[in-house]
């Protein structure tokens, strides 16, 4: 087991390392002058000379790459263009607003999904799953950019309960933490159903109920148990979705997350913060799905590592 995981962990090198190089290509593939599109193309001479000189784009690209990634290994991101202030410093402000959102809206989800789920498996065919699906079908089919704004009418605007937008107390985290967990609930409670299903008709609970093993011990202690690693892999992916950026809701709510970061950076061509945000990005998603890949053996031991 120790060894899987010093391999797994190890794996990540590679895979980072071909992230942060797609990045730098895509970023320096982008149509355009960057000088130009900063500075303006009446800029002078001179000007446009030291500004070039001060982001590196006069050197060849292969040094571009190497102090790139030298910056990478030694925290040296670079600055951002327009307030001068680090880039690693100005993501980890961010960062921790989109981390507080994305668990306390992952919390909500699997909160209301895994008893629709375990309801909808255990009374398969009756009105409760069909109840517990229908729910789930509408949460699945309602996107985020449609679902906030209502919110926001509804809760903010008209009983004024909720704050509009920013992230002034405890209450301003409510709406788009549901926002973004009304979907991946939906999706959870679905997997739940179909991989507790699955277990309930395994041989094992055939015999245990054969036994006498009261059904509630039998869903809660054994099915589920067995049932988590899909469930787990569904959580994971969707938790470095989450943790990449929740752009569009916090655009809609006005989060200071590491979302509106990049779409303000994109907007502003501020291309050292893209470049970090986009970083982050990725490896936090690389990261997540391995640590998830590590879980499996944990919930079932019959996996073979």
């Amino acid at each position: 087991m120790t060894r899987y995981l010093l391999r797994r962990l190890l794996s990540i090198i590679p895979v980072l390392f071909a992230v942060a190089t797609i990045v730098f290509l895509i970023i320096h593939l982008i149509p355009g002058d960057p000088v130009d599109l900063i500075l303006g193309e009446r800029a002078l001479p001179a000007d446009r000379a030291q500004f070039a000189h001060e982001l590196k784009l006069d050197q060849p690209v292969v040094v571009q790459y190497g102090l790139f990634l030298n910056g990478l290994v030694t925290g040296n991101w670079g600055k951002s263009i327009f307030n001068n202030e680090p880039v690693l410093e100005l993501l980890m402000e961010r960062y921790g607003a989109t981390l507080v959102l994305a668990c306390t809206a992952m919390f909500f989800a699997v909160l209301i999904a895994i008893p629709f789920g375990i309801l909808a498996a255990v009374k398969r065919n009756s009105i409760w799953d069909s109840i517990a699906m229908l729910i789930a079908l509408i949460g699945i089919s309602v996107p985020n950019f449609w679902l906030g704004p209502v919110l926001v009418l509804i809760f903010s605007v008209h009983f004024e309960w909720f704050p509009i937008s920013g992230r002034e107390s405890l209450m301003s985290l409510i709406l788009p933490a549901i926002t973004l967990g009304v979907a991946l609930a939906a999706m959870l409670a679905r997997m739940t159903r179909a991989s507790m299903i699955e277990e309930l008709k395994s041989e094992y609970v055939i015999a245990a109920r054969a036994k006498g093993i009261s059904e509630k011990r039998l869903v809660f202690r054994h099915a589920l148990k067995n049932a988590l690693n899909p469930i787990v892999t569904i959580v994971g992916l969707q938790i470095g979705t989450l943790l990449a950026g929740t752009i569009i809701t916090e655009k809609i709510f006005s989060w200071p997350g590491i979302g509106s970061l990049l779409l303000d950076s994109i907007r502003s061509r501020d291309y050292p913060v893209v470049e970090g945000c986009v970083l982050v990005i990725c490896f936090a998603y690389v990261i997540i799905n391995t640590l998830v890949d590590c879980l499996y053996k944990v919930f079932d031991p019959r996996v073979r590592l």
